[in-house]
């Protein structure tokens, strides 16, 4: 069984203590990773500071531009090698673990091709001064990813800091940290200098904690639920520093009679299934017309009674959820939906040689649930889809807009002028017409409002959130 240890200052530095990684297809450990807290944070951070005292912060952002673009040559080179770890260690099918590799690399080609893009102003002020602004870097960030997808968000986080000239620590899940060392590992091979890219594993309690709270960090990037965003964000206030929060969602498609319905079926049942409805901005509320809604809801559970759950390597139409506990959770929301008669419309199957050990959850469609229902408000974070009926435009907005939750919407729609009422009255960070990203589109900007966080990753509004603005004001006469 392989240990891995964290990397600190451009090496590996072994541990003391472990954590085993558990394979979600079959429950059995294949891995141990190093279990870091508070010295190894430190250590990090102080590797971090040493970068940009050097050899790292007197780089031009043209030179931090192409390390980043040879980092993504480097991991298309080996997207098979990080799409087999991500598969084994998340759960994933293989061919989802593979797209999320080549989306890996294209977030640092699209970061190293922005680097040097990042202008400031000149503002018009007064006779006799010159008025500027220029854009730096934080300094220290941290970033806290979760365990759904390691790849791209470590890809869409620490790119955009690295291309404003930021050093990094990063504390990936517990539950999936592989290729975040993998793709550190690869940054050293790029040419990065030592110390600019850390990596310290462990549980969140410990080096989650001590990362956010570390008084060397200057912004805190974190994805995952409201409840821990809330601490990072108590911690970081204690040292004054900004955050970026993605915290998950309830994300509403929006189906109206005069839609595509065959696309929108097909689209909806993806948006739900893709890595187990382990996805933030998982379409897992559908609210349909009610003229359509018997005939889409057939037309869904017949799609769901084909989907099959199974062992990652056999890239099925789902895998496992990603440990016990989720599976748990998951289970647990499907028997409140019993418990309170809501009618299971669709559900897919395991298969039949799933091993035993594996935490496989059903697809599942639950349609008529009441919009005030807590199958229809809160997270579940696995592949269960609620149906719900509405009869007019204003009725679709206020149950879309009728949760905590704000970060994507789907709208089908033939009706162009409908279709730009509700992305305006959406409360969402994303809206998408006749199509569901999930979040997809590195150059697009993602984030949420409401519970589902603030800030932007992606685009170019993610390198503004890396970087303070300066203003510099000179009187020449």
């Amino acid at each position: 069984m392989q240990n891995h240890g964290h990397w600190i200052g451009g090496r590996s530095v072994a541990a003391e203590r472990h954590i085993p990684v558990l394979n979600p297809s079959d429950g059995h450990p294949f891995a141990q990773i190093a279990r870091g807290g508070a010295a190894e944070i430190d250590a990090a951070v102080r590797a971090a500071q040493a970068a940009l005292e050097g050899p790292w912060g007197r780089l031009s952002a043209t030179e931090r531009g192409r390390l980043l673009m040879k980092l993504a040559t480097l991991i298309l080179r080996d997207a098979e090698a990080l799409a087999q770890a991500e598969s084994r260690d998340v759960g994933k099918p293989i061919r989802q673990a593979r797209a999320d590799a080549t989306a890996c690399a294209r977030y640092f080609e699209f970061y190293g091709a922005s680097a040097d893009k990042m202008h400031g102003d000149t503002i018009p002020y007064a006779d006799g001064m010159t008025v500027l602004t220029v854009w730096e870097p934080h300094g220290v960030t941290g970033h806290i990813v979760p365990w759904n997808y390691p790849m791209q968000i470590v890809g869409r986080s620490v790119g955009a800091a690295l291309a404003m000239g930021n050093a990094c620590v990063l504390k990936p899940a517990e539950d999936a940290s592989l290729s975040s060392l993998m793709l550190a590992e690869l940054a050293a091979e790029a040419g990065f200098p030592e110390g600019v890219w850390n990596v310290v594993t462990g549980l969140g309690e410990e080096a989650g904690a001590a990362l956010t709270s570390h008084p060397g960090i200057s912004h805190v990037s974190f994805t995952g639920s409201p409840e821990v965003g809330t601490l990072v964000q108590m911690a970081a206030a204690k040292n004054t520093i900004p955050v970026t929060l993605e915290l998950g969602g309830k994300s509403p498609q929006l189906v109206f009679q005069d839609a595509d319905l065959d696309t929108a079926a097909a689209t909806v049942m993806n948006g739900i299934i893709q890595n187990a409805g382990q996805t933030c901005s998982a379409g897992s509320r559908v609210l349909v017309q009610a003229p359509i809604f018997d005939r889409f809801v057939e037309d869904l559970a017949a799609r769901f009674g084909k989907l099959e759950a199974g062992p990652a390597e056999l890239d099925l139409d789902l895998g496992p959820l990603v440990n016990a506990d989720q599976q748990k959770r998951v289970n647990g929301f499907l028997d409140f939906a019993k418990q309170d008669g809501l009618r299971f419309a669709g559900q897919g199957r395991i298969a039949s040689n799933a091993p035993e050990g594996g935490y496989y959850v059903q697809p599942t469609l639950l349609a008529d649930v009441s919009p005030s229902h807590r199958l229809a408000q809160e997270e579940v974070f696995g592949p269960v889809l609620t149906a719900i009926r509405f009869t007019d435009e204003a009725e679709a907005l206020a149950i879309a807009n009728g949760t905590q939750f704000g970060l994507v919407a789907g709208v089908w729609t033939a009706d162009i002028g409908r279709a730009m009422r509700l992305s305006r009255g959406i409360k969402v960070g994303q809206v998408f017409v006749n199509n569901y990203g999930a979040g997809g589109g590195v150059e697009l900007p993602f984030g949420g409002v409401k519970r589902s966080g603030h800030g932007r990753e992606k685009g170019f509004a993610a390198l503004a959130g890396f970087a303070s603005l300066k203003t510099i004001a000179i009187k020449h006469g």
